[in-house]
């Protein structure tokens, strides 16, 4: 992964439709980057336990918009695990 969140490139790669910028798919695509970036952070800073808090943060809310998208839409809920590779 990249050093730095690309919002416009992310949101280009999931998006379901012309102006989607917020549905569940995108949503979850930001918060992986965003993840991503501070565990790389917290590696370095491992005292930081400030940032720690809003990594568990971010992670339990990808958590619920997964469960969410689980519920009303299975097919895209893999989809979207196989791209961000989140399922061993």
């Amino acid at each position: 992964m990249s050093t730095t969140v690309v919002k416009p490139e992310i949101i280009a790669q999931f998006k379901t439709h012309e102006k989607d910028t917020g549905s569940s798919e995108v949503q979850i695509a930001l918060l992986t980057a965003r993840i991503n970036h501070l565990t790389e952070h917290l590696r370095t800073h491992r005292k930081d336990f400030h940032s720690r808090r809003g990594l568990l943060q971010m992670a339990s809310r990808r958590r619920k918009l997964l469960d969410y998208l689980k519920k009303h839409e299975l097919p895209k809920y893999t989809e979207i695990l196989q791209k961000l590779h989140l399922r061993k």
